[in-house]
């Protein structure tokens, strides 16, 4: 039934605006064809017994034909030029049998030119709310009548036409809906890899054929030679092949700084900072230089008094 029940203070504009709202929340205007709406279109020619069958749906100013029988090539037509934009707001089927004979139609561009029709019949395309969205139609180019069955099954055509639209909106909410999650998991897994790679405190470097577990807080700095890292700790030196990018994603970043293009070193083992260089603690005391463009950066995660 259209207009659904509104506030007594809902004008026809308003009434029109909210219909429009729920068109175009179906997302389906200006969309290609699908074989399920086309089937329904070759399904109500089949019916009506007519050369020419559409899905129409009802925008602002025009009509876009979601699927078609009969009339290739013909959509966006101007609303009001149109049988279906009459068709829209009655409560039932619309049936035109002579349009030749009507004063609303007669004069109308599809009648007075070609394709010259002369038969109409809609059924509105009802949402669940109440709000018309458009129509299932049939037309052909010489007079005609449906019997009853022929418009009941018209009728149960139009019902099937919107359960199509709401199917549809129904996966198209789904998979937007997955898409979210899947954003929320990537994101989740990223924070948790970032929480996960911040709080390790081991690590395992390849070191004379055999894997050796490394507590990080051994470590006291690591230096690049060209394809490998030195690891310094206390009591030894571990050479592996690898990157100092690569190794700065091992490490846990809140205990390690980079403070050159070939150092890394762990924050609580510096002792000193001297000009451009720091001197870290790790058993023997060692000079590692600062670069330039890491100065900023060491002097922010410091403790400074």
């Amino acid at each position: 039934m259209y207009p659904p029940p509104q506030p007594a203070a809902a004008t026809p504009a308003k009434v029109e605006e909210e219909r429009l709202e729920h068109l175009r929340a179906y997302q389906i205007l200006d969309t290609p064809t699908e074989e399920a709406f086309d089937g329904l279109a070759r399904l109500g020619a089949f019916i009506c017994n007519t050369p020419i069958s559409m899905v129409n749906l009802i925008d602002a100013e025009r009509v876009f034909t979601k699927a078609q029988v009969g009339v290739p090539g013909v959509q966006n037509l101007p609303r009001e030029d149109v049988f279906c934009h009459h068709a829209l707001f009655n409560r039932d089927i619309l049936e035109v049998e002579d349009a030749t004979l009507d004063p609303l139609f007669s004069h109308t561009p599809l009648v007075a030119n070609a394709p010259n029709i002369r038969y109409y019949v809609g059924a509105p395309l009802m949402s669940p709310e109440g709000y018309p969205l458009g129509t299932m139609c049939a037309l052909d180019t010489k007079p005609h009548r449906l019997n009853d069955a022929q418009r009941d099954a018209l009728r149960t055509l139009a019902r099937e036409v919107v359960s199509h639209l709401e199917l549809r909106r129904a996966r198209m909410q789904l998979e937007q809906e997955k898409a979210k999650l899947e954003g929320l998991l990537r994101m989740a897994n990223s924070a948790a890899n970032s929480l996960y790679s911040a709080g390790r405190s081991e690590i395992f470097v390849k070191q004379d054929h055999k894997l050796i577990r490394l507590d990080t807080a051994e470590i006291s700095y690591l230096e690049a030679l060209g394809d490998y890292v030195n690891i310094h700790t206390a009591s030894e030196r571990y050479t592996v092949y690898t990157t100092m990018k690569d190794m700065l994603t091992r490490l846990p970043a809140r205990d390690f700084v980079r403070v050159h293009r070939k150092y890394i070193v762990r924050i609580s083992s510096i002792v000193a900072i001297d000009g451009d260089s720091l001197i870290v603690d790790g058993g023997r005391a060692s000079s590692v230089p600062i670069g330039n463009s890491y100065k900023a950066d060491l002097m922010s995660r410091l403790n400074l008094v």
